[in-house]
């Protein structure tokens, strides 16, 4: 999802004085909320779901990107072999 700076970018001081309005706006809205602090990002404030989805996507990535390696270096076993393992 796509990060909108006219609604996604808040100052760390929006926050402290209504951390409720910054929170459900990252949860409703389903995007990440980058806190500045002097025009510089500072933190990102997003949904435990929507972090939740996001690392369960990056591992399932990695595994990805693991197997595909192991394919390259010849690291492979038949299917009759992987079943005779995890059995």
């Amino acid at each position: 999802m796509t990060t909108r700076f006219s609604e996604d970018v808040v100052p760390v001081t929006d926050l402290k004085l209504n951390p409720g309005r910054v929170i459900k706006h990252a949860t409703r809205v389903g995007r990440p909320v980058l806190l500045t602090s002097r025009g510089r990002g500072v933190a990102v404030v997003q949904s435990v779901q929507d972090y939740e989805s996001g690392e369960d996507e990056r591992a399932f990535m990695r595994a990805v990107v693991e197997g595909l390696a192991d394919l390259e270096a010849g690291h492979e076993v038949s299917l009759s072999e992987a079943k005779a393992v995890s059995a």
